[in-house]
């Protein structure tokens, strides 16, 4: 039996913030106390003791593949340099969300997943991952091979979460075709004409695929026991639509509408935590922080910032005075672990894994200064 026990430390529960100590014995919680801890504890000097982080939704390894135009890195290389900053900011288990969007004439919209997915068990397979990575499929809907990649993936690869995603020009994230054209251009330096083929083939490929290989992605999802998440969802239709597929998750819904709709419904709000942070979004869609004022903001993901995940948590507060800590936290822990059928970790509990983050603050910046996989020390 191994066993360790962290002192004077304030301990950020479920519900509450008590200071007290905490023990582990074989990667566990087995007790938490508020009384005098044992001689033989680490003293954590006051420091906020966190559950470790649950990232539902991030699209960060992909730049780490990819760090510049027609630039191709090692996929381990990439891989591992992903998995350290994950750890670094606290997140313990990362829902690693690769694109399958089987699309070569448009610029950004040619996934990457089977590369990344040989990468990730190569790493699990040498014991050199800190954090613990679970694959979410991104699934471009209007493209025109995108079930048949999914489904040979599905075939020998454990998925836990399937998003739908629609990035066809003039609706959802994109709610004008200059949106589309602008993020895109200044993204890849493409030209105009060559963004004029770009929007009449995404145009196309909604016309003719994206109903069909909706109904066919959400039945694999489904056969194989995942996850469903609704993607950047903004009218009512959309989300009538993500009720009748039976999703659990809507990722970044563009209006507060489209978000009201799906919390009333049962379905987890998830908002960006850089969109928080920044004071909005960057596409101009609603911002993180109206949801959280109205009360219809669940979960944070990181999305393209690991760091942004524990900085929202402590930022909420201030942007939404109605959220305390402890629950914000929940949105960044028990929340996303209990959607995704994780009930083993996400909380600082009795007989969960002591999956732990220590955080400090520099002025009003949490700062992470150990954090614990399974009670082994990983950043």
């Amino acid at each position: 039996m191994t066993e360790q026990v962290f002192a004077n430390a304030r301990l950020v529960l479920a519900d509450e913030i008590v200071t007290g100590h905490l023990t582990v014995r074989d990667g566990r919680i087995h007790a938490i106390g508020t009384g005098a801890a044992p001689q033989c504890a680490q003293d954590l000097e006051g420091d906020f003791l966190l559950p470790g982080l649950v990232e539902l939704h991030t699209d960060h390894v992909e730049g780490h593949l990819a760090p510049r135009p027609k630039v191709r890195w090692n996929p381990l290389a990439a891989v591992l340099a992903h998995d350290a900053q994950i750890a670094a900011s606290g997140i313990t288990t990362v829902f690693d969300s690769l694109r399958v969007w089987p699309d070569k004439k448009a610029v950004g919209m040619d996934g990457d997943a089977p590369v990344l997915i040989r990468a990730l068990k190569e790493a699990r397979a040498a014991g050199v991952l800190r954090a613990d990575h679970l694959i979410h499929l991104r699934c471009e809907v209007p493209t025109d091979t995108v079930v048949e990649d999914a489904a040979a993936i599905l075939e020998t690869t454990d998925v836990h979460l399937i998003s739908l995603m629609d990035h066809t020009p003039g609706q959802r994230q994109f709610a004008s075709v200059d949106q589309f054209r602008s993020y895109y251009m200044k993204k890849s330096g493409i030209t105009a004409e060559e963004m004029d083929v770009i929007v009449a083939t995404r145009l196309d490929f909604h016309e003719r695929f994206a109903r069909e290989n909706r109904a066919g992605l959400v039945a694999l999802a489904h056969a194989h026991g995942c996850v469903v998440a609704s993607h950047d969802d903004g009218t009512p239709e959309h989300v009538a639509e993500a009720i009748g597929d039976g999703v659990a998750v809507a990722e970044f819904p563009t209006t507060e509408e489209a978000a009201r709709l799906s919390h009333d419904a049962g379905i987890r709000v998830l908002m960006g935590a850089p969109n928080l942070v920044r004071g909005g979004s960057h596409t101009g869609n609603v911002s993180a922080e109206a949801l959280a004022r109205a009360g219809l903001l669940d979960i944070l993901s990181s999305d393209y910032v690991p760091s942004s995940l524990l900085w929202s948590a402590f930022d909420l507060n201030r942007r939404a005075p109605s959220i305390d800590l402890p629950r914000a936290v929940r949105m960044v822990t028990k929340t996303p672990a209990e959607v995704a059928g994780l009930t083993d970790r996400g909380e600082i509990a009795q007989g969960r894994r002591a999956d732990l983050v220590r955080v400090t603050l520099a002025g009003d910046m949490p700062v992470v200064r150990a954090v614990y996989r399974a009670g082994q020390r990983v950043a």
